[in-house]
């Protein structure tokens, strides 16, 4: 299906974006550092409010995407304007864990939420950024039905499964991600980099200053650590960069793994590998016993800034009012749950070029 094409792109800011499931801003901000003007994120987590509104300079909305209504969305976006939708709905429910237990239909709702807001609303972009098992995810249907209803209202759909490191971020991260456009066919751009090039960790954290389990950085309130407990400082000392606890010595191995049932859960105590990309960074990567988030040297898990350096946000992004009490599990949720800054901008690069190309 095809619109009329006779708006030369003079101003990315004229096409605005409206940001649903928006946290603390990963996406946003990749809108942002591309030049598109973001007039809001909607959420329900209220903690997000600062973080997302101080470096995006976009409203930040408290609400429950279920609850909202298509005028308050539709008042959001300019008179005549070309409307942007974009979000990542909680992916908590389509994990391998979840899908054994289809019973939160509550979280799993939300992308039928995102539907009915976008058949109501009519933008002409959209974009969603969600974890793969979502392709699999029954029952229902959840991706199947999303699509469908997508090409029922007229879109082209494009969707794929990324390796985020394949675009600069310096992580093993795969997400699903889809954009979709009324004006014609539309794609994610081309790899950027390869096993040859991908950014490591020892380029993304490898300049900060040195610290110790339990430490804050003087300069840097947000280079902070969790403090190890004496059985995990034994352990994290013999762990090895790219190891597991399989590694150690017998004594310190926790009792769990020595079970069966246990064996095959060697990503957890683990360091990361200088010369790597990092794993995925998730809501818990503060916490040396809940995945890969060993520091490469250093005995410790690593820091909430090195966790937001993985996930590409800017050295100088805002996560905490002046003056607030420094929560490591709140904002390691933030750094967690959010998509990872490069790919948002990769996403608004692939919007950009669609939009030039059919020379809206």
């Amino acid at each position: 299906m095809s619109i009329a094409k006779n708006i030369i792109i003079k101003n990315l800011k004229t096409f605005p974006v409206v940001d649903l499931f928006c946290g603390i801003g990963g996406m946003t901000h990749g809108f942002v550092k591309k030049g598109f003007r973001v007039i809001a994120g909607i959420d329900t987590d209220l903690s997000c409010k600062y973080a997302y509104e101080k470096n995006n300079q976009a409203k930040f909305i408290h609400k429950d995407v279920d609850d909202i209504e298509v005028s308050e969305v539709i008042s959001l976006y300019p008179k005549n304007s070309i409307k942007i939708l974009i979000g990542c709905a909680p992916c908590q429910p389509f994990s391998t864990y979840t899908q054994k237990r289809p019973k939160n239909r509550k979280k799993w709702s939300l992308l039928y939420s995102f539907a009915r807001l976008i058949k109501e609303t009519q933008p002409e972009i959209i974009s969603m950024e969600n974890v793969p098992w979502l392709i699999k995810f029954k029952p229902p249907p959840v991706f199947d039905d999303f699509v469908g209803s997508l090409k029922d209202e007229g879109y082209e759909v494009f969707h794929r499964l990324v390796n985020c490191a394949d675009y600069g971020v310096p992580q093993n991260r795969i997400r699903l991600v889809l954009i979709a456009s009324k004006f014609g066919k539309i794609n994610l751009i081309n790899v950027t980099h390869s096993p040859n090039n991908y950014r490591t960790v020892r380029e993304t954290i490898g300049y900060l200053d040195p610290i110790e389990d339990g430490q804050i950085c003087p300069s840097d309130t947000l280079h902070r650590t969790s403090k190890l407990s004496e059985l995990n400082k034994k352990r994290i000392i013999s762990s090895l960069p790219g190891g597991t606890w399989r590694d150690w010595d017998e004594s310190l191995v926790a009792e769990c793994h020595k079970k069966k049932s246990g064996r095959n859960y060697g990503s957890v105590y683990g360091r990361m590998e200088w010369n790597k990309p990092a794993p995925t960074i998730t809501t818990q990567c503060y916490g040396f016993g809940n995945g890969r988030f060993g520091h490469p040297e250093q005995h410790r898990a690593i820091s909430l800034r090195e966790a937001a350096l993985l996930q590409t946000f800017p050295p100088d992004y805002d996560f905490m009012a002046p003056d607030s009490k420094v929560s490591v599990r709140i904002i390691g949720r933030h750094i967690g749950n959010a998509v990872p800054v490069k790919l948002g901008e990769i996403i608004a690069q692939s919007i950009k070029e669609h939009l030039e190309a059919y020379n809206v």
